[in-house]
Parts: C-alpha cells; sequence; structure tokens
C-alpha cells in the first residue's frame, strides 16, 4: 500500500496544485503572469541585442568595394522612395480634398513606432513574435503592426519594454477586408498552421460572383472597418474559393507571405487617439 502511496503522490501533488490554481482569483493569476513575463524578459531582450551587435561587427569586416557597392544600392533605393513619397503626399492630399468634398469622417491617425523581433513563439493554434518595444515607447493593446509588404498582425499584450503580437496567420485574429474587385467586406479570419508549413488563413462571406484559383489569385486588402488597420494594406492572395454551406455566400483559402516567420524588424502603428480602437 505504501508503495503504491508513492508512486501515486507525484499525481497527487500535481492535482492538489491545479485545484488551487483553479481556486486562485483571476486577478492574482494576472497579475503572476505578468510578473514572470517581466523576470524572463531581460534574457531574450539581450539575446536580441548581442545579435545585433553581431550582425554590426560582421559588417564591418566587408571591404570597401562592398561597402561602395552597398552604397550605390542604398542612393537608387532612396532615390526609388523619394519619388514614393511626392507621390504619397500627392495622393494624401487628394483624398483630404476628396474627404472634404464629400464629407467623410476623418480617420484614424496613427504614429509610427520601428521595433526589432526579439522572439518567436509559433505553434499550430498561436502564431506570435515578441518586439523590443512597450510601455517604455508608448505601445498600447490592439495597435495594428505592419511591415514593407503589409500586415503583420496587432499587438495583444504590453510590458515595460516589450510586447507580444499575435499574427495574422494565427486562429484568434479577424479582420474585415476586401478581395480584388469587388466592393463588399469579407472576413478574414487566421488558420489553423502547422509548425514549418506555409501561413495561411481562411476568408468568409465571399460574393458569389468572386472566382480565384491558384493560378489566379486575387488580392486580399484591409477594408479600414472598425478603425483599427488603415484601409488598402495587404493581407494575402485568395488562392481558392468555394460555396459556404448555405449557399449565399463562398468561403476561401488566404495564402500569406512565408517571410511573416522571418521578419527582424516591424512597425507598430500607435492610435494618437488610443479610444479608437476596441
Amino acid at each position: 500500500m505504501a508503495k503504491r502511496f508513492d508512486q501515486a503522490r507525484p499525481f497527487i501533488t500535481l492535482g492538489v496544485v491545479a485545484i488551487i490554481w483553479i481556486a486562485i482569483p483571476v486577478a492574482v493569476k494576472t497579475f503572476v503572469r505578468a510578473s514572470f513575463f517581466e523576470l524572463t524578459a531581460p534574457v531574450p531582450v539581450a539575446e536580441s541585442y548581442l545579435r545585433d551587435l553581431q550582425a554590426y561587427w560582421s559588417l564591418r569586416m566587408h571591404s570597401n568595394n562592398d561597402l561602395i557597392e552597398a552604397g550605390r544600392d542604398l542612393a537608387r533605393v532612396n532615390a526609388s522612395y523619394s519619388l514614393s513619397v511626392q507621390q504619397n503626399s500627392a495622393l494624401q492630399a487628394e483624398n483630404a480634398r476628396l474627404e472634404h468634398i464629400l464629407n467623410i469622417p476623418p480617420r484614424p491617425d496613427f504614429r509610427y513606432e520601428t521595433a526589432r523581433v526579439v522572439e518567436r513563439d509559433f505553434s499550430a493554434w498561436w502564431q506570435r513574435i515578441t518586439i523590443r518595444k512597450g510601455n517604455d515607447a508608448g505601445i498600447t493593446v490592439g495597435s495594428p503592426v505592419v511591415w514593407t509588404e503589409g500586415v503583420v498582425g496587432r499587438v495583444t499584450e504590453v510590458h515595460s519594454y516589450t510586447s507580444v503580437v499575435e499574427l495574422i496567420s494565427s486562429p484568434g485574429v479577424r479582420i474585415a477586408g476586401l478581395i480584388e474587385g469587388s466592393p463588399q467586406p469579407v472576413s478574414y479570419q487566421g488558420g489553423t498552421n502547422p509548425t514549418f508549413s506555409r501561413p495561411q488563413g481562411t476568408v468568409e462571406f465571399v460574393p458569389l460572383q468572386i472566382i480565384a484559383e491558384p493560378s489566379t489569385p486575387k488580392r486580399l486588402v484591409t477594408s479600414g472597418l472598425g478603425g483599427v488597420f488603415p484601409p488598402g494594406l495587404s493581407l494575402g492572395q485568395v488562392i481558392r474559393v468555394e460555396p459556404s454551406t448555405d449557399g449565399l455566400f463562398k468561403t476561401g483559402e488566404v495564402e500569406l507571405d512565408s517571410r511573416l516567420s522571418e521578419l527582424s524588424e516591424v512597425t507598430v502603428l500607435v492610435p494618437l487617439k488610443p479610444e479608437v480602437l476596441p
């Protein structure tokens, strides 16, 4: 009997701990979780700084010819960006004029906060990254996160100097979007993505006239509805649609950019009026 009790002791202890944890108030659990995160945060942040330092010294090892060639490439890119900035300013002025004429309510304003990626946490049920900015930079929960190719995700947790971003490939993310060639809003949601697979999502309430195949995909962008994500940001490519069970709409498969899991730097759109976010 004593031997059986000794064998069952770990399970009994685990059960007692589970019961105690369930009985603890939610506020205490939240405090403990936040404290643990803040306690362990310096480790990945320090690793991130060390990687940046390593990259810096590796660049210092390049020859002068390599630096000259890189400088020429950078000059060409800067010239292209300069032209894009001028075109963007003209388009913004035109949009402001049309909004004034049509009496359209102004869209939420953001400031841009660039942050380095510290850590990646991917599983079949969630895809998250941790960035190297938090309350110290004024990051707020719900802020949209973008990169040069479109939407990355949204901020779900904010700590002292780090923040957790849930990627658009995560099942917990829903965004109102528009499919290329259709003015009717659709609903995008992240999918269940196995590790090391190409990130994908799903789209619902697709109009019946929309046709998309892998050979002729349709671009999916944000609609701006809800006031979280600005309109026109790329989400992915709709590669397949089929009638839903009710026959009124179609559902589809969205292929996301494979580089989402490899990002090293992102931009957080911090709202100038935080109350616009849910």
